[in-house]
């Protein structure tokens, strides 16, 4: 299959799929509960029992000064001016997501990353680490066994060779919550929804949507991203009534009309609203060609000379022919991507002509290049 076959094939994927009709979603997936959300842990602590690929602790002191407070805890104390140089510690950060309405015994899942120079984590054990909020609360309690997809191996010569990051791991239900984090779910008596796609008229359709199915005045759009709902005050009823709301389909909106344009793989992505004011565009492509020869100079024998190089360079210059597009009024960017695949051209030809349009003002869409 050639470039200019390839092209047109994937705009006409692209455009299809862009321009039929819009289905309806139902309200969890294109809304969340606000306050209904997730909040990160964080937390610091240390990896013990590595194959001699932990901290370097000439170069990662706060590893030794780590061991030390864990270690005095326990009621043992290191004589002053020993700094054991340690290869099996590893001092790691631990973050996670405590999820909404976690409770209390539940478990959650952990990563474990290293913030000095240890070189792998496999094989290491975390050591009791607590997790704590934004508020500096502790709302976890982590440790475990360390899970490493990558691996490293050096030779003596210095050679290395590295699989994915050694210097992370996970621990599967690595750790135990131990607090509550209170959300605005069980107070009020109304439900806010955010839309993830901030719409003026999906937010009123989906007012309509919820009055319609639970009676009148129970909904309200407040303004393009959030809709209230009155909710009953009883937790029981409350969850109920969710279930059923967000069971509830909605017709999204047709997104605005936008072009988003991958320069450095020549993706074009078009929505379908797309149009362009009357505009005439040509478009053409110069080719340079420089080629390098070299230019040898041979004395007569016994003259006395020197055998000379002397470069020489041919320059040619081709131009292709420029190729004109006339767009009519209301034309869509439909009727643009097939007259310039009909003409043979390449993606960046197409990029080049939308942003010619849209400095001509042409362009009725916003156009993004990434």
């Amino acid at each position: 299959m050639t470039r200019n076959r390839f092209v047109a094939v994937t705009f006409g994927m692209c455009l299809s799929l862009l321009t039929s009709s819009v289905h309806a979603e139902r309200i969890k997936d294109i809304a969340s509960i606000a306050g209904v959300r997730n909040n990160q842990l964080v937390g610091y602590g240390l990896v013990v029992g590595l194959d001699g690929t932990g901290d370097q602790t000439s170069q990662a002191p706060f590893t030794v000064q780590s061991l030390k407070s864990m270690l005095g805890q326990f009621g043992i104390v290191m004589p002053p001016g020993v700094n054991p140089q340690l290869k099996n510690v590893a001092a790691v950060s631990v973050h996670t997501d405590l999820p909404a309405f976690a409770k209390p015994g539940q478990t959650i899942d952990i990563t474990v990353s290293s913030i000095g120079n240890a070189k792998s984590l496999r094989g290491g054990t975390l050591l009791m680490t607590p997790l704590k909020g934004a508020n500096g609360e502790t709302y976890a309690i982590a440790q475990g066994n360390v899970v490493v997809g990558g691996f490293g191996v050096q030779g003596n010569d210095g050679s290395r060779i590295t699989l994915n990051v050694p210097s992370v791991g996970r621990i599967a239900n690595g750790a135990t919550v131990e607090r509550m984090v209170p959300t605005a779910f069980t107070s009020g008596n109304s439900i806010i929804l955010n839309l993830h796609r901030a719409d003026f008229t999906t937010a009123n359709r989906m007012a309509i949507a919820i009055n319609g199915a639970v009676g009148p005045d129970s909904a309200s759009a407040i303004d393009g991203t959030s809709v209230r709902v009155l909710a009953p005050q009883d937790m029981a009823q409350r969850v109920a009534y969710m279930s059923v709301l967000e069971n509830l389909e909605v017709e999204p909106a047709d997104a605005a009309a936008k072009v988003i344009v991958n320069s450095r793989t020549g993706t074009i992505v078009i929505g379908k609203h797309v149009q362009v004011s009357p505009a005439a565009v040509t478009h053409g492509s110069l080719t340079v060609t420089i080629k390098e020869d070299a230019m040898v100079s041979q004395p007569q024998p016994l003259s006395g000379g020197a055998t000379t190089i002397t470069p020489s360079s041919d320059i040619q210059v081709s131009a292709t022919g420029s190729r004109m597009f006339l767009f009519g009024p209301g034309v869509s960017l439909n009727d643009i991507v097939l007259a310039v695949n009909q003409v043979g051209a390449a993606p960046g030809d197409l990029i080049a002509i939308l942003e010619a349009l849209k400095q001509l003002g042409a362009l009725r869409a916003e156009l993004l290049i990434i």
